[in-house]
Parts: structure tokens; sequence; C-alpha cells
């Protein structure tokens, strides 16, 4: 009787007090649920070990229209528009449009990846792999390796060249605008504490 009314007054105290402490409560329970439930959970069923990404850099941002993006700067010999970078790798604009995230995606956006066998990634995928931190961006070259290229970037950098296979955490499925600021405003403030 006496544990029966202990969890009464612990479940009282969880959903229905509204006091700080309870507050507290509830989001390091919600914390401990996510952290060791929900995402491995998730990355269970959709068979990566990282699941969901927040876009922390503006990278695969497009600004404007489609049309505007793509006759935006990009870096060739003399310098160029996205169109021309694109077509030195055989991609037109027709073949762009028809990739997955076509307009790209924001800083603050939440990816949802599944696990994907590199021999199943193909041109215009937009891939998460990992260098000293995950990076999110579109494959525009395979042969033994793989290059990618972040839309909103003029050119492709060092680490987007020579991706191995190992490196590969997953390929990026769907879009949920705006959520990951949560987690960016949340790693800045840690920031602000610890630096």
């Amino acid at each position: 009787m006496e544990i029966k009314q202990s969890l009464k007054k612990l479940w009282w105290f969880i959903w229905e007090d509204n006091s700080i402490w309870s507050w507290l409560v509830n989001l390091i329970l919600a914390f401990i649920l996510i952290k060791f439930i929900v995402y491995p959970g998730l990355g269970y069923v959709l068979g990566t070990g990282f699941p969901v990404v927040a876009v922390v850099s503006g990278s695969m941002e497009h600004d404007g229209s489609f049309d505007d993006w793509w006759q935006s700067q990009a870096y060739c010999t003399m310098g160029c528009t996205q169109e021309q970078w694109y077509s030195n790798y055989g991609i037109s604009k027709k073949q762009f449009q028809e990739f997955p995230f076509k307009n790209g995606f924001n800083k603050g956006d939440i990816m949802v990846l599944v696990g994907v066998e590199p021999k199943n990634i193909k041109i215009g995928d937009v891939i998460v792999y990992m260098n000293s931190e995950p990076i999110i961006h579109r494959v525009v070259k395979i042969d033994s390796t793989f290059q990618t290229k972040g839309d909103h970037n003029a050119d492709s950098g060092g680490i987007d060249k020579n991706i191995q296979d190992s490196a590969i955490i997953g390929k990026a499925v769907f879009k949920i605008p705006l959520l990951g600021w949560i987690k960016i405003g949340f790693v800045e403030l840690i920031s602000l504490f610890m630096g």
C-alpha cells in the first residue's frame, strides 16, 4: 500500500505539478527518453547510427528561386555559374531538377537519414559522411570514391573529395524545416557557458 501511495505521488509530481522542480524532472525525463530510447530505436529502424541530423551550416541553401540559384556564382577555372559548374560534371538543369531536395535546404532544418549501401548511392543523392564532424552534401561524382558539393558552395572543397564508403553515415530522405534550431540554440548556449 505504501508503494502504491508513493507511485501516485510521483505520478502527480511528474504530470500534474507545475513547480519548477517538476518541469526540471520532465526535461530530464524527456532527454533520457529521446537520447536512450527514441533516437536508438529510430536508428535501428532506419539502419543508421544517425537517424536525424540538424543542418548547422548554410552550405545547401539556395538563394531565391531555383533559376536564381542555378545562375549564381560558382568556381571553375575562371569563375562560372552553378549551371556551368554542374555541366562540367555532366549534370544538366533537367537532371538536377529531378534530384532529391532539388531546392536544397536551410540551416536549422532537420534531415531524416536512412542507412544505405554505398553501391546504391546515385549522383544527386544527399548523403551525410563523417569528416571531423558529420557533413551533409550532394553527390556529384562517383568512381572508386565519392565526391560531393554543397549546393550553395562555389566548388567542392577538399573534404568533399575522395570520400570512402566507410565514412558514409546515411542518405537524406526527409526534411523537417526549422526544428534543428532547437539543437543549434542549445549548443550555442552551452558554448557560451563553457567558453
